[in-house]
């Protein structure tokens, strides 16, 4: 089997086929609808089709099973909640729910599940014990859109459980332009330290970068947590990306030092994938843009991208040391 793993996958159903996946596409996230499908070969057309969601999970498959990459983290994506446990589903745009990425890590070996489960939930111990026996490697969340505070001591218990049961978090950290956002503090990454001082591996993913001129940047908080935590790492999702987190002097940061052996490979699909932006801020040379560009499979062209930005071998295998598995 492969070791070569992308940790951050995202599934998008509409529900088709009985997923329970629902896409109710707000703000930038209905503009940018379009690409997204088209970032993983397919059209506004199937996305309105009866059969989308079959339709989306074999098309990532194939993509895995021709990329260098042997395995995929399929991300479920909760709902907002408030502190009192009541669900926000007029505040999201779209939902997975836990079963259905579980379902297809059973069911396909080139999957992984990542779970997602929100600490205000009522039921939020009891889902985690049975994601835990369904063979979850990692919780992914998003702290600003979901409104999660790790720090708040009401999740202390939460935590410890998945300190236990080594359990890492996947956690965004950073700009998000796609989806409504509940509290942009949660951006932080120090919203991740009470899960660290329990002793939860942590994954930041993005590793705290923000737009450029639009939102902060945190990357230099995330760069000092990791010489205070040696049980946080970061992901590079997202960093080939139309989305102007990258810059030349956050590039060497990552792939050079102590801090580029906590980073895993991530993609972010279906964010579309292109070598433009880091060609344009000097980071790939005009061959090396080009060669990626005639990559048709998306999740290879990210990698092929990520090498030629100076991420090492072991950045593509890392995750294996990082997720729980068995």
């Amino acid at each position: 089997m492969n070791r070569r793993i992308d940790c951050h996958v995202h599934v998008v159903g509409t529900g088709t086929g009985g997923t329970g996946c629902w896409y109710r596409p707000k703000g930038l996230t209905k503009i940018g609808a379009p690409w997204m499908v088209r970032c993983v070969g397919l059209t506004s057309r199937d996305l309105a089709g009866p059969d989308f969601d079959r339709v989306y999970v074999e098309q990532l498959l194939a993509y895995v099973r021709m990329s260098s990459v042997g395995r995929a983290v399929l991300l479920a994506h909760e709902l907002p909640y408030r502190e009192d446990g009541t669900p926000l589903p007029e505040q999201a745009s779209f939902y997975v729910p836990n079963d259905y990425v579980l379902r297809l890590a059973r069911e396909n070996a080139e999957f992984l599940a990542a779970v997602s489960i929100h600490p205000s939930r009522r039921d939020a111990f009891e889902e985690l014990e049975r994601c835990l026996e369904g063979g979850a490697v990692a919780p992914k969340c998003l702290p600003n859109v979901q409104g999660i505070d790790w720090n708040d001591r009401r999740h202390t218990r939460f935590l410890e459980r998945m300190a236990a049961a080594g359990l890492p978090l996947l956690a965004h950290t950073g700009s998000e332009r796609t989806m409504p956002v509940m509290d942009k503090k949660l951006a932080d990454p120090r919203v991740l330290t009470r899960p660290l001082e329990i002793e939860v591996k942590c994954i930041a993913a993005h590793c705290g970068t923000g737009m450029m001129l639009l939102d902060p940047d945190y990357l230099d908080v995330f760069a000092e947590m990791t010489e205070r935590f040696p049980n946080l790492y970061g992901d590079n999702s997202a960093l080939a990306a139309v989305n102007f987190r990258l810059r030349p002097s956050a590039l060497k940061k990552l792939t050079t030092g102590a801090l580029a052996k906590r980073i895993l490979h991530g993609s972010d699909l279906p964010v579309p994938i292109s070598g433009v932006l880091p060609w344009a801020g000097g980071m790939l040379s005009w061959r090396e843009y080009r060669a990626a560009a005639r990559i048709e499979n998306p999740l290879e062209r990210d990698a092929q991208l990520k090498r030629d930005l100076g991420f090492d071998e072991e950045t593509f295998t890392r995750a294996g040391e990082v997720l729980r598995f068995g």
